[in-house]
Order: C-alpha cells, then sequence, then structure tokens
C-alpha cells in the first residue's frame, strides 16, 4: 500500500478482475488500498490496523463475518463499509450484516468511482472525526444525574469527545454537562457527555451527545486550524430536490450516501436561502435518497415554511441544492417529532422504505400528485 496515501481501505477480494478496477478507482480516488484474499487474514488486520474503508466481497467464504467484525471493533467500527454482491443477491442481506454501501458485479470503474465518490467524502469525515488534537485546558464537569461537580484537565479533543485526567483515581459514570473555552477563543463551550472509556491511571473518555450546531462549528473550526494534517473535505454534490415536506426531503442524485448518515444541506431558491440539518433515511444506489431533517427549532421551521410557500406560488422556479455528508450515526434511530403521523412524506420513509426502488419512486410520484392536486407543496 502506498504510504503517501493518507485514507486507507482494507479489500478482501480473491477475484483479480474485480482487484485490479478497485485499485485502478481507489487510486485515482487516492484511496490506498491493503488487500487480502481471505477472510482469516482480514480479521487479523481489523484487529490490529485502522481503516476508512472495508470492501468485501461477499461471495467469499467468510465475508459475513468480516463485515460484522468491522462494527464491533473498537478501532474499525466507524469505517465506511462495501459490500460487493453477485446480481441476484438482495441489499437488504448486506445492510443487515453493516455494509453501507452495495456495488453490483460486474464490478466496472465507472460503477466504482459513483459510489466511492460518496464513500470517499465519508471517510474523509469519520477520519477527521477521529483525529485528536493534544492540548491542556480545564474542564467543568457536572453529572446531569447527582448535581456531582468536578474539574479536570483535557489531554486531546476531537469532533467526537475528549480524553480528560481525572484529579483522583475514581469511575464516573453517566452523563455529564461539561464547561470548557477553547485556546484562543473568548467564548465557553458546553456540551453534554458520557463516559466511553477508561485508560491507565486517572486518564478517562468522554464521547460528546447532543452536540448544538453552534457546538459543532466552534469546535471543528477549532480542530481545523489545530490539526494542518487532516485532509480538506470534499466539495459539496450537487443534487435535485423532487419532494419536500416540513419534515424531510428526497433528492435524486448519482452518488447518495448511506442510511443514517448526518447530513447538511444547502438550499437556494429565488433569495430565500435554507441551511437544513438531517439523516437519511432512505438510499436507492445510483438514483437518490431521502432525508428527515433533524432541526426542530421554531425559526427553522419558519424558514422552511418561507421556502415551500415560494416553491408553492412559483413553480417555474428550479431551487440551487448541495448537499455535504457530516459523518456516519450509527446509532440513530428514527426521530419521532410533532405532527409525525400528518407528514406523508415520513411516512413514507419510515414505512416504505424496504420497496424496490421502482416501487417507492412510484409512491413517490403518486404522493405528489396527490399533494399537488390538493394545492400543498410537492
Amino acid at each position: 500500500m502506498d504510504g503517501a496515501l493518507n485514507l486507507k481501505s482494507l479489500l478482501l477480494c480473491s477475484e483479480e478482475k474485480i482487484v485490479r478496477v478497485l485499485r485502478r478507482t481507489l487510486g485515482d480516488l487516492e484511496i490506498g488500498v491493503e488487500l487480502c484474499t481471505n477472510a482469516d487474514a482480514a480479521l487479523r488486520k481489523l484487529t490490529r490496523e485502522r481503516f476508512e474503508a472495508i470492501i468485501v466481497d461477499c461471495a467469499g467464504p467468510g465475508a459475513g463475518d468480516v463485515l460484522r467484525s468491522a462494527r464491533t471493533s473498537p478501532c474499525n467500527r466507524r469505517a465506511v463499509a462495501v459490500a460487493i454482491l453477485d446480481p441476484d443477491k438482495g441489499m437488504r442481506s448486506a445492510f443487515e450484516i453493516g455494509a453501507n454501501f452495495v456495488l453490483y458485479k460486474p464490478v466496472s470503474v465507472e460503477r466504482a468511482k459513483s459510489s466511492f465518490r460518496a464513500a470517499r467524502a465519508l471517510m474523509k469525515k469519520e477520519r477527521r472525526r477521529n483525529a485528536r488534537v493534544t492540548v491542556n485546558i480545564p474542564v467543568a464537569m457536572t453529572s446531569r444525574e447527582s448535581e456531582a461537580r468536578l474539574k479536570a484537565n483535557t489531554i486531546d479533543i476531537g469532533e467526537g469527545g475528549l480524553a480528560i485526567s481525572l484529579p483522583r483515581r475514581s469511575k464516573p459514570h453517566g452523563s455529564w454537562g461539561l464547561t470548557f473555552t477553547l485556546p484562543g477563543s473568548a467564548k465557553s463551550l458546553e456540551v453534554d457527555a458520557e463516559f466511553a472509556w477508561e485508560g491507565t491511571g486517572t486518564q478517562v473518555g468522554l464521547r460528546f451527545r447532543d452536540q448544538t450546531p453552534e457546538f459543532a462549528r466552534q469546535l471543528r473550526e477549532w480542530l481545523g486550524r489545530n490539526s494542518p494534517d487532516v485532509e480538506k473535505d470534499d466539495p459539496p454534490a450537487r443534487c435535485q430536490l423532487t419532494d419536500l415536506s416540513l419534515g424531510g426531503c428526497y433528492l435524486d442524485i448519482s452518488s447518495p450516501f448511506p442510511v443514517s448518515t448526518r447530513v447538511t444541506l444547502s438550499m437556494r431558491a429565488a433569495e430565500v436561502e435554507l441551511r437544513a440539518e438531517g439523516i437519511v433515511r432512505v438510499m436507492h444506489p445510483d438514483k437518490g435518497m431521502g432525508v428527515e431533517f433533524s432541526q426542530t427549532t421554531p425559526e427553522h421551521r419558519a424558514l422552511l415554511e418561507k421556502f415551500l410557500n415560494l416553491l408553492t406560488e412559483h413553480r417555474d422556479v428550479m431551487p440551487e441544492l448541495l448537499v455535504e455528508p457530516e459523518g456516519l450515526d450509527i446509532e440513530s434511530s428514527n426521530t419521532s417529532s410533532a405532527g409525525e403521523t400528518e407528514d406523508a412524506l415520513l411516512g413514507l420513509f419510515r414505512n416504505q422504505a424496504a420497496l424496490p426502488v421502482d416501487s417507492f419512486r412510484a409512491e413517490l410520484r403518486k404522493q405528489r400528485g396527490m399533494a399537488s392536486a390538493a394545492g400543498a407543496p410537492a
């Protein structure tokens, strides 16, 4: 593997033709490839090294064990997993054992590039999420259960959490509120966190929970200025809006992101601009994806209503849309928002996601026609 390539992938495959195509494709995308021709070798690699992508030919023996093992491996559980399938195999079986993307045989350069373009954007986000910046700053901690207070010093910090040194050897647990100020900043940050691991001596790790968009933005910008070795993100991908409601949207895009990907959408129509955060609930390879909005503030809802009204009143206006991934939300479940039973689009995402792609998109068109007849936004 080329050590100059920062993104690393583990490929389990014994078919020479597929290996040649993927080496060429991944090389063009500046993703290094470490090849294993049998499952035992791949399983050993997973326990010893960190990879941003795990690519598995599911026709080989032990392929399912490798995908399942990646999901339970401490250092590779957030890796982007790609399953290579025979054309008569269904996607659902691959997703059930941990795959994020599916690539059907015969594997062509064009098809592989389409899938791995979206995968690479996610790989970079996940690599940045795992990056740590060494920093020693004081942290005030308050237990959400007992109101107990602690003061500690950080060891390092990343997008997903931080490591601290406690003032004494102890085993804190549960949820805590953290307050700290990053070097060079005048504003303190507040976030909830939970204990994720225990190290030697007084060292422990905390995982951030329920980050606000403002907290995430400030931390991401600070990390970007202080961790120069992390790759720049891929530019946002252009897509076409086909369906929009107050709860979510469906986008036509040739390289969709997998289910449970957190995304940021930038929408613009006429003079109205909208930035929305969401989670992918439905993904159709090479076709599109359904996104459920995760923001529920009155301000965001008001702006979304304004955007919907503009599109309803001016059918000739074509909105401009950009989408970029923010990472895999592997613990995510469908959110339950007020009025969810009245949102037909969200109902389709939640209740009909298993439909074949053509049937699902037919249901979208049918729903779109009903909405237009009723004078509601399509």
